[in-house]
């Protein structure tokens, strides 16, 4: 035994992107993706895919270039988890919701040489390419025209468009597989609004891992019927790109996500499967009956992005559909805990269940370890429920590191091997963990990450502003909006609605606080540190933000 070692059979580097050609042997004319009345079977996506590798290759895309996609869930999107990286450059999706500056530092800071993007999407793109600074390369851009979409107008005719790059390419191209496993795959930013993103790089063994661990953790059968209400720029879709093509289920796209259409598509298509953060469970549960249609069966949802509130969890499950309740980052290339279900729990009240099934739960089965440390002493938590500690991570689909950002990489993957999440959590006597604050006072709005220091550092710069504090407020739709605290400067007068509009014109619009609330003085420690504890509270004492303040926001003073 001890003189056996590796050899070539065994040496081959995990990657997920055979297994879209897995699929195309096994499930070759099943239904691969629909969209509307378009339908692919899993032969056609591979030489589709296999056509955008070599059309990228011919336009000079060698490996660990990167190339960024600026789309909705429509064909092209899926393709591309596929094509981009199969040409061996590194696939970067750009969430659909930035402002025209965040997409410029992105690809600024990626060195993005093609960027796939929809017509909508468009006019931020040029508006994104005009702000790179004097002499950087502008990536070549690839027009992804929607002949499904109401407002479709064709491309004109010297456009570069996705369709007629797939008739430059080849087929039977012989795709590019990494010279190692450790090849970066992927790259992701994290946040929002600033000069210095963070970039996270997950390479194909990480890829390969997460998605087979999603699919276990998830127990996905053969053949599924996969609804994307969640975008597929989220974490790339917490990897159901390439998970759904593993058991040759059907990817049924949805442009943009509303009840009506969602209901619609369950019915007609008989979905099995979708995922989504809270707000999505909240829409489908808030639906008016007149739009809610009957389940042709049982439907299986998958949340995650903020802790879904109990109510929603009954409101959704009392409607047929099956709720499971993970947890991830994008440092983890998607979802490494779950709420893993014990069958005795079924025995117990409605609302035991829903506020079991809110905690985040117990590793994945391909997550190595997880616990939660004393920020202190570096030891684990005792399992009461009660003692708050960091909750940190290791396996497999933890990511590379921060694209040029070593110092950010040192401080989240440590000397003792743990990734340190950034979430403040509790351990429950039964193992199952769950997640209490944020220590970087993170807002979850819709599933989106909300960095409040962000927020505050744009309030900061409006003149009458003196001080600006920014926590979650509850939200009956998003789950969590993003609420400002702000003292303003001797003599200044400003409404919430100029705070607002002017924060609109700086920021993403998700990013941007619905709530404002002026005070004379924000509440510090005895060394000026704001007390960000006690404006949480002052936040949850005025309960969910109403529907309409999604739109306008309401002033209070103190």
């Amino acid at each position: 035994m001890d003189k056996l070692g590796a050899n070539p059979a065994n040496s081959s580097p995990l990657t997920p992107l055979g297994f879209l050609e897995r699929a195309a042997t096994v499930y070759g004319d099943c239904p691969s993706v629909v969209y509307h009345g378009t339908v692919f079977t899993w032969s056609q996506t591979y030489r589709r895919c296999l056509r955008l590798a070599s059309a990228l290759v011919s336009l000079g895309v060698s490996r660990r270039d990167v190339v960024s996609v600026l789309l909705p869930n429509v064909p092209a999107m899926y393709e591309a988890h596929f094509g981009v990286p199969m040409s061996g450059a590194v696939l970067n999706s750009i969430n659909t919701r930035l402002d025209a500056r965040t997409v410029s530092v992105q690809l600024r800071h990626s060195g993005s040489k093609i960027v796939l993007v929809d017509p909508a999407m468009l006019s931020i793109l040029d508006d994104a390419l005009r702000l790179l600074p004097p002499g950087h390369p502008a990536p070549s851009i690839v027009l992804v025209e929607d002949p499904h979409e109401r407002e479709f107008r064709p491309a004109p005719a010297p456009a570069f468009t996705y369709e007629r790059l797939l008739e430059m390419g080849d087929p039977e191209f012989a795709w590019v597989r990494p010279a190692s496993e450790w090849d970066p795959m992927i790259l992701n930013y994290t946040s929002g609004t600033t000069s210095a993103p963070k970039g996270v790089v997950h390479c194909h063994r990480g890829i390969f891992v997460v998605t087979l661990n999603t699919l276990v953790g998830w127990a996905v059968p053969e053949r599924p019927t996969y609804l994307w209400t969640l975008p597929m720029f989220h974490a790339n879709g917490w990897s159901f790109p390439w998970g759904v093509a593993v058991v040759g289920g059907t990817n049924v796209c949805l442009r943009r996500v509303d009840a009506g259409e969602v209901y619609d598509t369950i019915a007609g298509h008989r979905v099995t499967h979708l995922c989504g953060a809270p707000v999505v469970l909240n829409m489908l549960a808030n639906a008016p009956e007149g739009v809610r249609k009957p389940l042709p069966g049982k439907v299986r949802i998958l949340t995650a992005g903020a802790p879904p509130p109990a109510a929603v969890l009954h409101r959704t499950e009392a409607l047929g559909f099956d709720v499971s309740h993970a947890y991830g980052l994008t440092e983890t290339a998607g979802l490494v805990l779950s709420c893993a279900w014990k069958g005795e729990w079924n025995r117990l009240p409605s609302s035991e269940r829903a506020r079991l099934k809110a905690r985040q739960g117990v590793r994945m089965p391909f997550m190595a370890e997880v616990d939660i440390l004393d920020g202190e002493t570096g030891r684990s938590v005792p399992r009461d429920g009660a003692t708050m500690g960091e909750i940190v991570l290791r396996g497999g689909s933890v990511m590379l590191g921060y694209l040029k950002d070593g110092e950010a990489t040192r401080a989240a993957i440590r000397e003792d091997g743990w990734f340190y999440t950034g979430d403040v959590g509790v351990m429950h006597p039964d193992g199952y963990l769950e997640i209490r604050d944020r220590s970087k006072d993170v807002v979850i709005s819709g599933g989106e990450n909300i960095s409040s220091v962000e927020v505050e550092s744009v309030l900061y710069c409006h003149p009458a502003v003196d001080e600006a504090a920014v926590v979650a407020r509850p939200d009956e739709f998003w789950g969590e909006t993003p609420c400002a605290f702000v003292s303003l400067k001797e003599g200044a007068e400003v409404t919430a609605a100029d705070l607002i509009a002017w924060s609109r014109e700086r920021m993403a619009g998700y990013m941007v606080p619905k709530t404002v609330v002026f005070r004379d003085d924000l509440p510090k420690t005895s060394t000026g540190k704001i007390q960000k504890y006690v404006l949480r509270n002052l936040a949850k004492e005025m309960g969910s933000t109403p529907s309409v303040a999604v739109y306008r926001a309401y002033t209070y003073r103190s």
